[in-house]
């Protein structure tokens, strides 16, 4: 098979439709989803290994590597991406849940029952905790023990949750005043990360625009008559010079999202 017919037949499975769509008159048997999401997966999986596979015969390893640098790079920038915006969601709902248990417990309520109350108000892993809470406490336990999540995007924040309830069940003080304490201590913390991630979306456009200079100066070389694209992909030297360039920009990039994140803690 030539590597034109290998690259359409991958373009051919990329192309397939969704795995909501081929499996829409399925969607009550578990079993079929179950099938449909391997078999989805499996798609990806061969599509994946085609294109690879036509890198290779046509640009070689040089050009492979490069492309996994690439692509290991966007991956972990959307997964940190995506885990903070989980954060931020899990934030703004503990903090509203908190909300509710305060005010439930301001009109009289049992701990057990604003709890549960928030529980049924908040959404996420949030809402797991304090369902957990709940049902400790209607069982004669701590319900301190309940909010802690160790796979939680809001753990730490769940943690402090729960050293101020214990705080309360272990020593008689009011659970209401740790309760608004804990909750304005995330808000101030909340308001804090976004102005300063605010404040730093320049300083990461700055490190953007630096990582594709490169890229631009290989646009110009190309321009220009001096073929720098025949040489990087020519293998040899040229091979060797893509691979180390592509991923000190990729580590330029990861670099400069370490030190923001870290400020922004």
């Amino acid at each position: 098979m030539t590597a034109l017919g290998v690259l359409l037949w991958a373009t051919a499975l990329l192309a397939l439709p969704g795995r909501k769509v081929r499996l829409s008159s399925l969607r009550k048997k578990r079993v079929a989803l179950r099938m449909g999401k391997r078999s989805h997966t499996a798609v990806l999986l061969l599509g994946a290994a085609a294109i690879a596979i036509v890198f290779a015969s046509i640009s070689g390893v040089y050009l492979m590597s490069a492309a996994g640098i690439v692509a290991a790079t966007v991956s972990f920038r959307r997964r940190a991406v995506r885990h903070r915006r989980a954060h931020d969601t899990e934030v703004d709902s503990l903090v509203a849940g908190l909300e509710t248990v305060v005010g439930e417990l301001g009109a009289g309520a049992h701990p057990a029952v604003a709890a549960g109350v928030a529980a049924s108000e908040c959404s996420g892993t949030v809402a797991t905790a304090f369902g957990r809470a709940c049902g400790r406490a209607r069982l004669g336990g701590t319900a301190h023990d309940g909010l802690r999540v160790a796979d939680s995007p809001v753990s730490g924040e769940l943690m402090i949750v729960a050293a101020a309830w214990r705080i309360a069940d272990d020593h008689g003080l009011g659970l209401m005043g740790l309760l608004s304490a804990a909750r304005s201590d995330m808000l101030a913390r909340r308001r804090f990360r976004t102005r300063t991630q605010a404040s730093l979306a320049g300083a990461r456009a700055t490190g953007t625009v630096l990582a594709c200079l490169p890229v631009v100066g290989v646009g110009l070389g190309q321009a220009m008559g001096a073929s720098p694209v025949r040489v990087l992909l020519g293998g040899g030297l040229g091979g060797v010079l893509l691979v180390i360039g592509t991923a000190l920009v990729c580590a330029g990039l990861l670099w400069t999202d370490a030190i923001t994140d870290r400020v922004c803690r």
